[in-house]
Protein backbone atom coordinates (compact mmCIF):
# COMPACT_ATOMS: atom_id res chain seq x y z
CA UNK A 1 0.00 0.00 0.00
CA UNK A 2 1.70 3.10 -0.85
CA UNK A 3 1.10 6.65 0.76
CA UNK A 4 -0.91 7.98 -2.16
CA UNK A 5 -3.68 5.07 -2.21
CA UNK A 6 -4.37 6.04 1.60
CA UNK A 7 -4.75 10.04 0.87
CA UNK A 8 -7.82 11.67 0.64
CA UNK A 9 -8.52 14.77 -0.86
CA UNK A 10 -10.67 16.85 1.26
CA UNK A 11 -13.26 19.32 -0.16
CA UNK A 12 -13.05 23.23 0.98
CA UNK A 13 -16.20 24.28 2.21
CA UNK A 14 -17.78 27.05 0.48
CA UNK A 15 -16.19 30.01 2.83
CA UNK A 16 -12.66 28.22 2.01
CA UNK A 17 -12.32 26.73 5.37
CA UNK A 18 -11.39 23.36 5.63
CA UNK A 19 -14.18 20.87 6.76
CA UNK A 20 -13.28 19.35 10.60
CA UNK A 21 -15.28 15.49 10.02
CA UNK A 22 -17.12 14.48 12.82
CA UNK A 23 -16.46 11.45 14.34
CA UNK A 24 -19.45 8.60 13.86
CA UNK A 25 -20.17 9.21 17.71
CA UNK A 26 -20.88 12.99 17.50
CA UNK A 27 -22.98 12.22 14.59
CA UNK A 28 -24.99 9.95 16.70
CA UNK A 29 -24.99 12.02 19.20
CA UNK A 30 -26.03 15.18 16.65
CA UNK A 31 -29.13 13.33 15.58
CA UNK A 32 -30.31 11.81 19.41
CA UNK A 33 -30.13 15.80 20.47
CA UNK A 34 -32.59 16.34 17.13
CA UNK A 35 -34.87 13.59 18.24
CA UNK A 36 -34.93 15.50 21.54
CA UNK A 37 -35.58 18.86 20.38
CA UNK A 38 -38.41 17.50 17.57
CA UNK A 39 -39.92 16.09 20.94
CA UNK A 40 -39.53 18.75 22.85
CA UNK A 41 -41.12 20.54 20.14
CA UNK A 42 -44.05 18.15 19.51
CA UNK A 43 -44.39 18.76 23.24
CA UNK A 44 -44.35 22.33 23.38
CA UNK A 45 -46.86 22.44 20.33
CA UNK A 46 -49.32 20.37 22.29
CA UNK A 47 -49.28 22.75 24.92
CA UNK A 48 -50.13 25.58 22.71
CA UNK A 49 -52.98 23.82 20.98
CA UNK A 50 -54.29 23.33 24.23
CA UNK A 51 -54.08 26.71 25.25
CA UNK A 52 -55.21 28.09 21.70
CA UNK A 53 -58.62 25.98 22.75
CA UNK A 54 -58.69 27.78 25.55
CA UNK A 55 -57.83 30.83 24.42
CA UNK A 56 -60.41 30.42 21.08
CA UNK A 57 -63.32 30.44 24.26
CA UNK A 58 -65.62 33.42 24.64
CA UNK A 59 -63.72 35.40 28.18
CA UNK A 60 -67.57 34.51 29.20
CA UNK A 61 -67.16 31.26 28.50
CA UNK A 62 -63.59 30.62 30.54
CA UNK A 63 -64.67 32.97 33.28
CA UNK A 64 -67.59 30.72 33.75
CA UNK A 65 -65.55 27.90 34.04
CA UNK A 66 -62.99 29.54 36.88
CA UNK A 67 -66.33 30.92 38.45
CA UNK A 68 -67.35 26.77 39.12
CA UNK A 69 -63.93 25.94 40.00
CA UNK A 70 -63.75 28.06 42.73
CA UNK A 71 -67.55 27.38 43.68
CA UNK A 72 -66.18 23.62 43.54
CA UNK A 73 -62.78 24.71 45.91
CA UNK A 74 -65.26 26.58 48.24
CA UNK A 75 -67.53 23.78 48.82
CA UNK A 76 -64.61 21.07 49.78
CA UNK A 77 -63.04 23.29 51.79
CA UNK A 78 -66.38 24.20 53.65
CA UNK A 79 -66.96 20.16 53.75
CA UNK A 80 -63.52 19.61 55.30
CA UNK A 81 -64.05 22.58 57.98
CA UNK A 82 -67.06 20.77 58.48
CA UNK A 83 -65.33 17.61 58.59
CA UNK A 84 -62.68 18.27 60.99
CA UNK A 85 -64.83 19.81 63.28
CA UNK A 86 -66.96 17.01 63.38
CA UNK A 87 -63.91 14.65 64.33
CA UNK A 88 -62.86 17.11 67.00
CA UNK A 89 -66.40 17.37 68.28
CA UNK A 90 -66.76 13.44 68.65
CA UNK A 91 -63.16 13.54 70.13
CA UNK A 92 -64.09 15.11 72.88
CA UNK A 93 -67.16 13.14 73.59
CA UNK A 94 -65.41 9.96 73.29
CA UNK A 95 -63.20 11.37 75.73
CA UNK A 96 -65.51 12.72 78.41
CA UNK A 97 -67.31 9.53 77.94
CA UNK A 98 -64.05 7.24 78.61
CA UNK A 99 -62.86 9.65 81.77
CA UNK A 100 -66.62 9.01 83.00
CA UNK A 101 -65.49 5.37 83.11
CA UNK A 102 -62.20 5.75 84.22
CA UNK A 103 -60.27 4.85 80.27
CA UNK A 104 -57.54 6.63 79.95
CA UNK A 105 -56.75 8.97 76.46
CA UNK A 106 -54.32 6.23 74.89
CA UNK A 107 -56.80 3.39 75.26
CA UNK A 108 -59.36 5.53 73.26
CA UNK A 109 -56.91 5.93 70.60
CA UNK A 110 -56.26 2.16 70.26
CA UNK A 111 -59.63 1.33 70.37
CA UNK A 112 -60.68 3.73 67.97
CA UNK A 113 -57.72 2.63 65.14
CA UNK A 114 -58.59 -1.09 66.25
CA UNK A 115 -62.30 0.23 64.70
CA UNK A 116 -61.03 2.07 62.06
CA UNK A 117 -59.06 -1.09 60.77
CA UNK A 118 -62.39 -3.48 61.21
CA UNK A 119 -64.22 -1.58 59.19
CA UNK A 120 -61.58 -0.98 56.50
CA UNK A 121 -60.78 -5.06 56.81
CA UNK A 122 -64.11 -6.29 57.10
CA UNK A 123 -66.12 -6.43 53.75
CA UNK A 124 -69.73 -6.29 55.09
CA UNK A 125 -68.94 -3.99 57.80
CA UNK A 126 -72.30 -2.38 58.49
CA UNK A 127 -71.40 -1.24 62.57
CA UNK A 128 -74.98 -1.76 63.34
CA UNK A 129 -77.12 0.40 60.30
CA UNK A 130 -75.11 3.65 62.05
CA UNK A 131 -73.18 4.06 58.90
CA UNK A 132 -75.27 4.77 55.74
CA UNK A 133 -74.17 2.25 52.66
CA UNK A 134 -73.43 5.69 50.41
CA UNK A 135 -70.96 5.97 53.23
CA UNK A 136 -69.52 2.67 53.02
CA UNK A 137 -69.05 2.59 49.16
CA UNK A 138 -67.45 6.18 49.51
CA UNK A 139 -65.03 4.16 52.18
CA UNK A 140 -64.30 1.62 49.65
CA UNK A 141 -63.19 3.84 47.19
CA UNK A 142 -60.02 5.07 49.08
CA UNK A 143 -59.62 1.47 51.16
CA UNK A 144 -55.79 1.80 50.14
CA UNK A 145 -55.49 5.23 51.13
CA UNK A 146 -57.03 4.77 54.27
CA UNK A 147 -54.98 1.74 55.41
CA UNK A 148 -51.68 3.82 55.39
CA UNK A 149 -53.58 6.22 57.16
CA UNK A 150 -54.45 3.92 60.01
CA UNK A 151 -50.54 1.59 60.08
Amino acid sequence: MSLSSSLTIAQLNPDGSVPVPTPPDAAANAAAEALQREAQFEALQAQLDDLQEILAKPLNEILAERDKFKEAAAAWDAFGAMWMLSQRAMRRVALDLAAQQGVSEAEVVTRALAHANQVLNVEDEDLGGSVAPAQLAHIARHKAFLRKQFR
